[in-house]
């Protein structure tokens, strides 16, 4: 195994962290700051934690020389995006008692809680513990949620990709012990024994972290399973995916298997680029766990670690070529994977309302904006949600659209469900246009570190001025999906949705346009650094001329490749190149 450390900072971090230990049980003692050493908050990432301040109050704390108010967004593990009401009601409690009062749905199927101060760090993590959560490897070097489709009208193999995603969480997930000694050591000093089912792959060079080694990956690793024709979980967006290939409507032959996806990159550097990911082959069902851990441990082995903006799958796959990486992962799993199978994507967003599944069973899938659940005196939606899970029998699914399945409704308790979705004004919270049903947002400011411009604060307001164009052009019940960052990251994926905005400095965005609309294809820069409320009147002629021209079944993104406006991108080397000149600037 690699365990050279190269130039990355965060190479050394982890190898003189003990496993990830740090000092982080020192750091949590020390009430004299809000915050955690630099080296811990990297290590925390492990843990499921990210140290954070309010930026809207920044500058006024620093006149009256207080430190930051630093408070931590700690992400709950959640595998395929399943919770049952007992855990929701949990959930809702943290979120009161440790949190901001809010609970984040993510784009990653996971609970996010923010506000949480460092005295309260260790309590809310035992808590989410107690529940049968946690948060280990929610973030860090390391296959992270794993997500799958939670969509009820195929809800005949829902159980099975569930239980792959789960046994995938399971199997990759980080051995150290130092995640119980910090947050749940109960005095007894016993530690966890662990198993791996199936058993791993024969190359074991380090007991403590067999899979992952002292270095653990070069950097994050997601990981997520689709269902066709619903690409609900943009696979192509993703490290490591697998597409369910069925046998009938109720049964899984296997899997198409992904790599080398990914939609982070760097403003200014053309090195760094949003990718789609490769087919790398179709495997069976009970070969799909070793599959993974063998692509993340070639991407252990290979992946840069010298330049952390380069670490990535994805890049590691640019180097290597699909071919010469499909051969190691084959020699790892001393089989050969067989040639991916025929499939068909239709698009990535929800299905809302009610929805009846081949039991007779009904599922609610709930809008919910930006993810957001919290309580306003117009829209009590947590206190709404609290009461629907006190009652009810079935489980809530997140989706990877941020949104609210409230899932497996018996016919007897419908009517009662129904009840409480119109008391709390949750029945008809999908009437919107079709693109605020399709738009996703990252959190951004004030929290997040690396935010340059608004995202979940904002986007909701530039979908209004956009929905009079929108109206004015007779596309209110168009599904056009739109997504918008704070930074280049992409946590919200706006590199393959048709609209796309990322942010560049305080209230200015790079627009990119042309992304798939089932994901399938990245966009292209169409105009940089314009003001967001520009942004109405930049895609005015654009969706008047849409409404007019396009052609039967044609997808906005689609079209403006077809008419012109920007170049078609599938090949993540290409994304900077060709932007149709002039690239618009206002």
């Amino acid at each position: 195994m690699a365990t050279t450390i190269g130039k990355s900072a965060n190479e050394g971090i982890k190898d003189a962290s003990q496993y990830l230990r740090g000092t982080i049980l020192d750091g949590l003692a020390n009430a004299a700051t809000g915050s955690l050493s630099k080296d811990d908050q990297q290590l925390t990432k492990f843990h499921g934690i990210y140290q954070q301040d309010d930026r809207d109050i920044r500058g006024e704390r620093r006149k009256k020389k207080l430190e930051p108010a630093y408070s931590f967004m700690i992400r709950v593990r959640v595998p395929g995006g399943v919770a049952t009401p007992a855990q929701w009601l949990e959930m809702d409690r943290i979120a009161l008692e440790h949190a901001n009062g809010a609970l984040k749905l993510t784009t990653r199927q996971a609970f996010q809680f923010h506000g949480v101060i460092k005295s309260n760090l260790k309590k809310t993590i035992y808590e989410i513990n107690q529940s049968l959560f946690d948060t280990l490897a929610a973030c860090g070097d390391v296959n992270r949620n794993v997500m799958c489709n939670p969509n009820p009208h195929q809800s005949k193999v829902h159980a099975e990709v569930l239980q792959l995603a789960t046994a995938i969480s399971n199997h990759l997930s980080p051995r150290t012990g130092a995640y119980h000694e910090i947050w749940l050591d109960d005095g007894t000093g016993e530690k966890v024994k662990v198993t791996y089912d199936p058993p791993l792959i024969d190359d074991i060079a380090d007991p403590e972290e067999p899979i992952y080694g002292k270095h653990y990956l070069p950097r994050k690793f997601k990981t997520v399973v689709a269902v066709p024709p619903s690409n609900d979980v943009d696979i192509y967006a993703h490290d490591l995916g697998y597409i369910a290939i069925l046998e009938g409507e109720d049964k899984i032959a296997g899997y198409n298997v992904t790599v080398g996806g990914g939609m982070g990159m760097t403003h200014g550097n053309e090195e760094t680029f949003p990718r789609l990911a490769d087919l790398l082959g179709f495997c069976t069902p009970d070969q799909a766990v070793k599959v993974g851990e063998a692509v993340v441990r070639v991407q252990r082995d290979h992946g840069n670690r010298d330049v952390r903006a380069n670490a990535r799958l994805k890049y590691t796959i640019e180097k290597m070529g699909i071919d010469a990486f499909r051969e190691e992962v084959e020699k790892l799993c001393q089989f050969k994977l067989q040639a991916p199978r025929e499939f068909h994507f239709e698009d990535n967003g929800d299905r809302y309302g009610w929805i009846k599944d081949h039991r007779g069973h009904w599922h609610f899938t709930l809008y919910v904006e930006n993810g957001r659940v919290y309580d306003t005196k117009e829209y009590p939606l947590l206190t709404g949600l609290r009461a629907i899970a006190k009652i009810h029998t079935g489980d809530f699914r997140l989706t990877a659209n941020q949104n609210l399945i409230i899932a497996d409704i018996t016919p007897q308790q419908k009517s009662e469900i129904t009840e409480l979705l119109e008391q709390y004004g949750m029945i008809d919270a999908h009437e919107r246009s079709a693109m605020r049903l399709h738009s996703l947002a990252c959190v951004a400011l004030p929290t997040c570190g690396l935010a340059l411009a608004e995202s979940q604060r904002y986007l909701p307001d530039l979908i209004t001025g956009i929905e009079a164009v929108l109206e004015e052009a007779g596309l209110r019940h168009d599904a056009i999906t739109i997504r918008m960052t704070g930074c280049p990251n992409g946590c919200a994926r706006p590199y393959i949705a048709e609209i796309g905005f990322v942010g560049k400095a305080p209230g200015k965005y790079n627009l990119y346009l042309g992304g798939g609309h089932a994901g399938q294809r990245l966009s292209k820069l169409y105009a940089a650094s314009i003001r967001g409320d520009d942004a109405p009147q930049i895609l005015k002629p654009i969706l008047l001329d849409y409404a007019k021209q396009r052609e039967d079944g044609e997808s906005f993104g689609d079209f403006v490749i077809r008419a012109g406006y920007v170049k078609e991108t599938k090949d993540g080397r290409d994304f900077h190149k060709d932007v149709v000149e002039p690239a618009l600037t206002v």
